[in-house]
């Protein structure tokens, strides 16, 4: 039995990767024959980090993803299904992959051609709608999903329909490790001549060890020997954003309650057979965290499996492993109870002893030799009975692969602290042409997007250089000016209608998916200040951009009446000009179709999904479907070219093709999808995309692999090659769209399937 193992791993400072290390050890070890452990698999590992050099992993770890790289989960699919694995485990926990809640996951499991024994370590009992999905796939890809409680297992059936008979109980195993004969921690200044409480574990707010601070005054005052002690690090994850505050604020609050010499900060992650020495030295062990929901506690198993007596709050997991005597409960953020139970057990040395008599027995079952035996059958079983003619195999719609990497280098190299200028000279900026608002409206979009996918640190700290070019283009009235040269001199006095709905297109995409709450706050300040002159728009596209911005306005405050009202005035404009215009071979807006086209439809796509208007939504189809004939029908994109524009019966100009007309088609076809679930857009979405590429009449890519920049358009004679910031922002836009839309493989690729079998 070969195994390949997805998770994080040692030396990553992760819960899950001790787990999944102990494992991988527990069921090694249930074959004395075996030598090393790459004659049992290998491990395919989870980064946390861009270096695929960040740790210094063993031999049997084969291969890593890094945790927001998408491609890196097809690969590693790749790589275990070509490998001699007869099954694979994987461990789960939403924060280790990448995307919303962890959804790059999904397409690495739908491409295993082995069977698949998933462990869940986190289940929410009010699960997102994307968080309900990704637990539903699991369970459907797996050949069993393994939990750790029973309470899980009401979970996945009551909440995510998943059937019983897919689900298994294996409780968290334990170490194999007795408490030695003389135990060197004793000896340790924070244990000696003192009575121990311990916490150990990765430290974050969620842990709640500010009760136990708390509850130390009226410990101490009866048993002045005490000594809490917090042994470990504090969470990588907490360290990066936000240092040591919350141990800083303990030891605070143990200065202000006077109990400073009784809390003690061991600051670093132990191993388990040094681990067992300290629960051993323990007198009391909590577990107080903050609420019910937390399904499965490896420190908690620790502690009872050492024997400790353990007082805990009643979290899901706890109320289960510590029934029938094994330890004590109080209530949440209770500090009170607390200190009566720690002075109850210190006081009565056979209760203490009594509880920790009882933990032991029971965690003798726990042992990882043992758990690993019932993993073991799990997966033979699971060996047994696939079949992999079973699974059906789609290449998915989206290839991932020809996807270049996404960078923002471009991007950085264009804005400076005033925001983004609009014009290159090849891959340089030529600062001549100064700055616009349409650029920095766009680039706001983006940046939001690249922070919505990865939460990178980059594109963070752009938000506020586009949002103060904003504020800084906003006049008095609530209007915005457009051009603003280098030296930071307005160069009109009133921006274009499209600037102004872009504007307001980016401003409400930032109040739908605020990055925080300050800029949300900033972001409506500027919006409700230009609603003035929504009535004051004339030109379709202007309404259809602030169509837009107002749709994802009310994605965040959707009972906002005045705005709702709002839109559906806005509306009306297009379809009065679709109604004024159209014949049966001519189903568009206007006498001719102009620039950033798919605009048009996409406005009423959004329209529609907030108000339900149905003639805006049979109006999008209408003209979507015969901009599609007019621009797809050779295989690729040929967008309108910009000579001359297409007339009603008039010839159709190929060149010059814009960037900005291929990212409204991808943004259209995306929203589509949206709406109407057929894989179909995401077909069409994706062959938009890849004109970038090459896919177009010249069969030249657009998108700079050496500056990471998108040049500014197709010529009849070949590319234009300046990388302005209009052209490099629609490719980045519709990158990131293209990334948003793989990660929904699994919804349209099943859809595809049924198509084609009805």
């Amino acid at each position: 039995m070969k195994i390949a193992y997805i998770s994080t791993y040692p030396p990553r400072e992760c819960g899950i990767a001790t787990f999944n290390h102990n494992l991988m050890n527990a069921i090694n070890s249930n074959f004395p024959d075996r030598k090393s452990p790459l004659e049992g698999g290998y491990v395919v590992a989870l980064n946390d980090s861009e270096n695929l050099q960040e740790y210094e992993y063993p031999a049997h770890v084969k291969y890593v993803i890094r945790q927001n790289h998408q491609k890196d989960y097809i690969r590693a699919a790749n790589y275990i299904n070509t490998s001699a694995v007869d099954a694979v485990i994987m461990e789960h926990e939403f924060g280790i992959y990448g995307g919303e809640s962890g959804i790059y996951v999904l397409p690495l499991i739908n491409r295993l051609e082995k069977p698949l024994i998933s462990i869940l370590h986190t289940i929410l009992k009010d699960p997102s709608y994307v968080q309900r999905i990704i637990i539903r796939e699991i369970a459907e890809q797996s050949s069993k999903i393994i939990v750790m409680s029973k309470r899980a297992v009401e979970f996945l059936t009551t909440i995510y329909d998943i059937p019983e008979d897919k689900i298994q109980i294996i409780e968290h195993g334990v170490p194999d490790l007795e408490a030695p004969v003389v135990n060197p921690v004793k000896s340790l200044s924070q244990f000696k001549n003192h009575r121990v409480m311990l916490t150990f574990g990765l430290l974050s707010r969620n842990k709640g060890l500010e009760t136990v601070v708390k509850a130390l005054p009226k410990i101490v005052a009866k048993h002045p020997d005490v000594m809490y002690v917090v042994l470990g690090n504090t969470h990588p994850g907490v360290i990066k954003n936000s240092g040591e505050e919350y141990r800083d604020y303990l030891k605070s609050l143990a200065a202000q309650l006077n109990v400073s010499k009784h809390l003690s900060f061991i600051n670093k992650f132990v191993a388990e057979d040094e681990l067992i020495d300290y629960l051993t030295a323990a007198e009391v062990y909590v577990t107080p965290y903050l609420n019910e929901a937390q399904i499965t506690s490896g420190t908690l198993s620790y502690a009872v499996g050492a024997g400790a007596a353990v007082v805990s709050t009643p979290y899901w997991h706890a109320t289960e492993l510590l029934a029938d005597g094994r330890g004590r409960l109080f209530d949440f953020k209770n500090a009170e109870a607390l200190a009566e139970t720690v002075n109850e057990l210190l006081d009565d040395k056979e209760v203490l002893d009594e509880l920790k008599e009882n933990a032991y027995e029971y965690g003798l079952h726990l042992r990882w030799p043992a758990t690993g035996a019932e993993f073991i059958r799990v997966a033979q079983i699971a060996a047994a009975n696939h079949d992999f003619s079973d699974k059906i195999l789609k290449n998915s719609i989206v290839d991932p692969e020809i996807l270049p990497k996404f960078s923002l280098t471009h991007v950085l190299r264009l804005t400076d602290d005033t925001g983004i200028v609009q014009h290159a000279k090849y891959g340089i900026p030529n600062l001549k042409e100064g700055y616009c608002l349409d650029d920095n409206a766009r680039a706001l979009i983006m940046a939001l997007m690249a922070y919505q996918r990865s939460g990178s640190n980059e594109a963070f700290k752009l938000l506020p250089i586009y949002l103060s070019y904003i504020h800084y283009m906003q006049t008095d009235d609530g209007n915005f000016r457009n051009f603003l040269s280098f030296s930071r001199q307005y160069l009109d006095e009133v921006g274009s209608e499209d600037s102004f709905g872009r504007t307001i297109w980016a401003l409400g995409h930032l109040i739908s998916c605020a990055a925080s709450n300050s800029y949300r706050e900033f972001a409506m300040e500027i919006f409700h200040k230009s609603y003035p002159h929504f009535r004051a728009l004339k030109h379709i596209r202007g309404q259809a951009n602030t169509i837009i911005g107002i749709s994802l306005y009310l994605q965040a405050f959707p009972t906002d009446e005045g705005m709702v009202a709002e839109l559906v005035r806005l509306t009306q404009p297009l379809i009065d000009a679709y109604e004024n215009t159209r014949s049966d071979d001519w189903e568009w807006f206007e006498e001719s179709m102009t620039y950033d086209n798919a605009i048009l439809p996409l406005a009423l796509l959004h329209s529609c999904e907030i108000t339900g208007n149905q003639k805006a939504k049979d109006i999008a189809l209408k003209t979507m479907a015969f901009l599609d004939k007019l621009t797809l029908s050779n295989g690729y994109l040929s967008p309108v070219g910009n000579e001359g524009w297409y007339h009603r019966g008039g010839k159709f100009p190929v060149y010059d093709q814009q960037a900005i007309e291929t990212m409204a088609m991808v943004l259209m076809h995306f929203q589509a999808y949206q709406i109407f679930r057929k894989p179909q857009y995401i077909e069409k979405m994706f062959l938009s995309y890849k004109w970038f590429l090459g896919e177009n009449s010249l069969r030249a890519p657009l998108y700079d692999h050496e500056t990471k920049g998108c040049c500014d358009g197709l010529l009849p004679t070949g590319i234009n090659r300046n990388q302005g910031a209009e052209s490099t922002l629609a490719y980045m836009i519709s990158h990131l769209t293209v990334l948003k839309a793989f990660e929904l493989e699994y919804e349209y690729n099943k859809l595809a399937e049924h198509v084609k079998i009805c």
